[in-house]
């Protein structure tokens, strides 16, 4: 199985932090958790709307990447992650490499006038290294779907695109209140989400993923944990039992699955996968509802 891990990272703050060469300097007291290993992250508050709008904007998470285009920033975007996929007109944009503990010198020479950096601890040296070269840097949380519309409103206003950023977000907003609202109580299938399978990597109660299941109407068997991912053993998963394995970012049924390790659990021995990819899956993005549909559709054939 090829899926890339979910970044396992506790949901960041609300507060914004901005660490730049007039900004406050990052507040260090806040864990992340990530698998198992605790990292701190930039919460410093927010300052007042910048004076100019952002011209040059590095984006350092494919999910504000994709966001900065829908909102009508994408050409202000100079410097993308190489895992910036979406919209097509972004691989475009040079790429300045990884976007957690990313390469301070490939940003910095893309002449930014605004770094916009996922919430986590390993990008926090990134921000100190970008404030002390005078380069503004923006850390914003996006785990939960309401994370969704909050970066695109603080996004706009970076980039003078207020009213579109504005108007997808309260569009967004409206749906997700439907969609949730729409839920009902009553039987449901059971499913495991697997990011990861040597050593298996599970999706938790954190991540936006399990809020993708939970709107199409199944129950993640791992979402009392609190954090968005985590490493389990196989015996866990086969305790709990789940009637569906959901593949992230898988094209098919993977090899691992014949391994005799694998037998114990009730829903490998029955070949009951849903293998599910593409960046609406992979990240928290606008166009999460599309998600939760092709779900919805995906799980009315898998279960019994």
């Amino acid at each position: 199985m090829r899926a890339r891990p979910a970044r396992p990272a506790r949901e960041a703050p609300r507060r914004i932090g901005w660490c730049g060469s007039r900004g406050l300097k990052p507040t260090l007291g806040v864990a992340v958790t990530v698998v198992g290993l605790t990292a701190a992250a930039c919460v410093a508050a927010p300052p007042a709307d910048r004076s100019e709008p952002a011209r040059r904007v590095v984006s350092l998470s494919p999910a504000f990447t994709e966001l900065l285009f829908a909102i009508g920033a994408g050409d202000r975007v100079v410097g993308r992650t190489a895992w910036c996929d979406t919209p097509p007109d972004a691989l475009a944009v040079p790429s300045v490499g990884d976007g957690l503990n990313p390469n301070v010198e490939a940003v910095v020479a893309r002449a930014p006038d605004l770094v916009v950096l996922y919430a986590s601890g390993p990008n926090v040296a990134a921000v100190e290294r970008l404030a002390a070269l005078g380069v503004p840097a923006r850390t914003l949380p996006m785990d939960r779907l309401d994370d969704v519309p909050a970066a695109a409103r603080i996004l706009g206003r970076a980039t003078a695109t207020w009213p579109r950023a504005d108007s997808l977000a309260t569009a967004f907003e409206l749906a997700l209140d439907s969609a949730r609202a729409a839920l009902h109580a009553g039987p449901a299938p059971r499913v495991v989400l697997l990011a990861w399978n040597e050593p298996p990597i599970v999706i938790g109660g954190g991540s936006f993923q399990t809020e993708l299941v939970t709107l199409a109407g199944a129950v993640n068997v791992f979402g009392d944990l609190a954090q968005p991912s985590a490493q389990v053993t196989i015996e866990a998963i086969a305790a709990r039992d789940p009637d569906l394995i959901v593949l992230l970012d898988a094209d098919g049924i993977p090899a691992w699955v014949e391994r005799p390790e694998w037998r114990a659990v009730r829903a490998v021995r029955e070949r009951r996968f849903l293998p599910v990819r593409g960046a609406a899956f992979a990240r928290p993005t606008l166009r999460a509802l599309e998600a939760v549909r092709a779900l919805q559709a995906a799980l009315g054939g898998a279960v019994p």
